[in-house]
């Protein structure tokens, strides 16, 4: 971009690539260039911004795979991150124990967790255990990966990590089961550890050579536990993020994804688009909750959200919070609607409301693909909307279903068309000929 550095005696052009923060050069007579940079310079980074956009075009599952290893160590931008690799269709798997590597690795059209994300694994018992892998092949059992591996490398701590974390799912599905056998297998392996050292056998050891380690069809002899229910999803997720930092295999919000885009389209991680002022909605996760207590004895909150693409702090004033209070719980789903605060360089959301993901409501409205286009029925429609908008506090959306023969297509109505009664708004639209109904949003958007 060409722009012109200005001084009182005179005017140079220089060159601009919008650099965010000012960056102030002197030049010859004592002009003064703002955000400038040389063609050199600029012809640099427009090469590697050319480098990069061909990388991610023509190789997105390597490209997306390098991005999550090289910014593994920050949380928020791993979980934007998958976000991104989801909304390309790349899947990202879980770490698996038999396949997983030290870094997420690209596997044709879907990128798998590296193990060194996982924490309390640390680099030595990773590289144990990719040093039996090859050697040995792929583990099969519990049992046979805490005897081929040794046990003060790769220890209890580290076992449970790759238990919750979901590595060892391709060896027992049931992390509960896992769990409960883990302190049985590791005292059956380290006898046979210490009965190696020394090199004395067992009776299922016969013939094999004195000392060397038993043979795959020998673990069928380790102790296992009763059997017992895994974890409930919930609490199986909980521990999941303990150990990762953010959700994998699944997510609390994943179920309601398709009605969470058509009623925020726009996710946590894109905050920084919404203008200030502008009254934004979204389905979120409460993950922490800070309570805060006023000077007047008023209560607030300082509450972190989370949704499929990002994570943000949130604040509840004492006005909101009297009324919404009740609402406020760790892993709760909500659906809240709110501002973008910008203040000391960091983004936060005012909430103003909020109401349980699974209440809801909404207004739909059936209207032909050929009505749809009319302009006399689009204004009808308006003034009927606004009509039942109140005293435009309403949060109840409006939902139109443009019908085609056999297809159909969801489109959420502005929030300048919310309404206050769902029952009434139905009421009123139908008294005018249109198809109108209330609905539960999940129920709604299930069909």
């Amino acid at each position: 971009m060409k722009i012109i550095c200005r001084r009182s005696l005179g005017q140079q052009p220089v060159y601009d690539i919008g650099v965010p923060v000012l960056h102030n050069f002197l030049v010859r007579g004592g002009w003064v260039a703002a955000n400038c940079f040389n063609k050199s310079h600029s012809t640099a980074y427009g090469y590697v911004t050319y480098q990069t956009a061909y990388l991610k075009a023509n190789f997105p599952v390597e490209y997306m795979a390098a991005l999550l290893t090289a910014n593994s160590g920050d949380q928020d931008k791993i979980q934007k991150y998958i976000a991104t690799c989801l909304s390309m269709g790349i899947e990202v798997e879980s770490p698996d124990v038999n396949r997983s590597g030290v870094d997420f690795t690209p596997t044709d059209d879907r990128i798998l967790f590296g193990l060194s994300a996982v924490r309390n694994v640390g680099l030595g018992a990773i590289e144990a255990i990719l040093l039996s892998r090859e050697q040995e092949g792929p583990f099969h059992s519990l049992a046979e990966l805490c005897d081929r591996v040794d046990p003060r490398i790769v220890n209890r701590r580290a076992l449970e990590a790759l238990i919750h974390s979901g590595a060892l799912d391709v060896l027992e599905a049931n992390r509960n089961q896992l769990i409960h056998d883990l302190d049985l297998v590791l005292d059956w392996a380290q006898s046979r550890a210490k009965d190696r050292a020394v090199g004395q056998g067992n009776l299922f050891d016969l013939g094999t050579q004195t000392g060397a380690r038993s043979p795959q069809g020998s673990y069928e002899s380790a102790p296992k536990a009763p059997p017992v229910e895994d974890f409930p999803e919930p609490e199986k997720l909980k521990l999941e993020k303990e150990l990762l930092g953010f959700y994998i295999s699944n997510h609390p919000l994943r179920e309601v994804e398709r009605p969470g885009k058509l009623m925020a389209p726009m996710g946590l991680a894109n905050l920084e688009e919404v203008p200030e002022g502008v009254t934004l909605s979204a389905i979120v996760l409460i993950t922490e909750i800070k309570p805060i207590v006023t000077k007047k004895g008023d209560r607030m909150a300082i509450v972190q959200l989370e949704d499929l693409t990002g994570k943000t702090e949130a604040v509840i004033f004492p006005r909101v919070f009297e009324r919404i209070g009740h609402y406020i719980e760790t892993d709760r789903r909500l659906m809240i609607w709110g501002k973008v605060d910008r203040r000391d360089e960091q983004l936060q959301v005012i909430v103003e409301d909020a109401e349980p993901i699974e209440d809801v409501r909404l207004v739909m409205v059936e209207i032909p693909a050929l009505e749809a286009a009319n302009i006399q029925k689009q204004q009808q429609l308006k003034e009927i909307l606004r009509s039942q908008a109140g005293d435009h506090s309403g949060k109840v959306a409006v939902v139109a279903k443009i019908v085609a023969q056999n297809q159909s297509q969801l489109v959420r109505l502005g929030i300048q068309f919310r309404v206050e009664d769902e029952q009434a708004t139905v009421q009123a639209l139908k008294s005018q000929g249109f198809e109108a109904k209330a609905a539960v949003l999940l129920d709604a958007t299930a069909s």
